[in-house]
């Protein structure tokens, strides 16, 4: 795992771009929880995106790791908090 997913104060850290609605669609999921994470743009950081793809071994944002637990995408978190596994993820 890369020493910059493990850097994040938060607890949620996510590889977003500006504009995929994915993307979007992870940050209101987690704002209506009132779950903290931290953003990270990856818009136009080609090295950045590298590290994340290596990472995760996905091509897609967002990429969304819990301490450094890799959940994936955006499909992946809400399956996950429909599933009631999300919140005792954080609190763990």
């Amino acid at each position: 795992m890369s020493a910059l997913i493990g850097e994040s104060a938060s607890a949620v850290k996510m590889f977003t771009t500006r504009f995929c609605p994915y993307c979007v669609a992870a940050r209101r999921l987690l704002e209506q929880l009132g779950i903290d994470f931290e953003d990270v743009a990856v818009d136009g950081n080609a090295e950045l995106r590298g590290e994340i793809m290596q990472a995760s071994g996905q091509r897609t944002v967002p990429q969304i790791w819990v301490g450094e637990l890799h959940v994936g995408g955006y499909t992946e978190l809400a399956a996950l908090h429909q599933q009631g596994g999300l919140l005792p993820l954080l609190n763990g």
